[in-house]
């Protein structure tokens, strides 16, 4: 198992890393999911750099760069809601899944939980999104309800929502 490191996102080269990341793995995970158009769509408007800048200096989500021998092989965000943490995001690159990173993530995420007297850790995914749904069980995460988001443009999400006490 390759040991990581999970670097707090502050500077914007940092933010660029993330956007940059993001684009790479969005295109080629999700295009079996959903369109190339709502990818474009939900990257611009959601893992822009001005976006993940937004998050983070107006709405409280703390993001964090998945590191293995200083590069950046992955990235997540979370946000403290009701006692509670939201895991927003969790991509993991390619050629990176499968070898203990999720693992490794979640281990980081239960302590940083445990560290704001969450209860939960909590997600949202997308409901034919087999493997992702599969990783997360494992972890523990049961789903608890579903929801269908409407996000404009004509696009909606339609998730799990899934949840781990910690």
């Amino acid at each position: 198992m390759q040991q990581l490191s999970f670097l707090h996102v502050n500077t914007e080269g940092e933010i660029s890393e993330v956007a940059r990341l993001a684009a790479e793995i969005w295109r080629e995970y999700y295009v079996s999911l959903i369109t190339i158009e709502q990818i474009d769509y939900m990257v611009d408007k959601f893992q822009s750099i001005a976006a993940i800048s937004d998050q983070i200096r107006q709405q409280g989500y703390h993001y964090y760069l998945i590191q293995h021998d200083g590069s950046a092989v992955g990235y997540m965000s979370v946000k403290q809601e009701a006692g509670k943490m939201f895991l927003s995001k969790f991509y993991v690159a390619k050629e990176h899944r499968g070898r203990g990173v999720a693992s490794q993530a979640m281990a980081f995420l239960e302590q940083l939980g445990k560290e704001q007297n969450a209860s939960h850790i909590w997600l949202t995914v997308n409901r034919y999104n087999a493997s992702s749904i599969a990783v997360y069980e494992k972890k523990g995460f049961k789903t608890v309800r579903e929801q269908v988001a409407d996000i404009g443009n004509g696009f909606v999400m339609d998730d799990f929502i899934m949840e781990k006490e910690i």
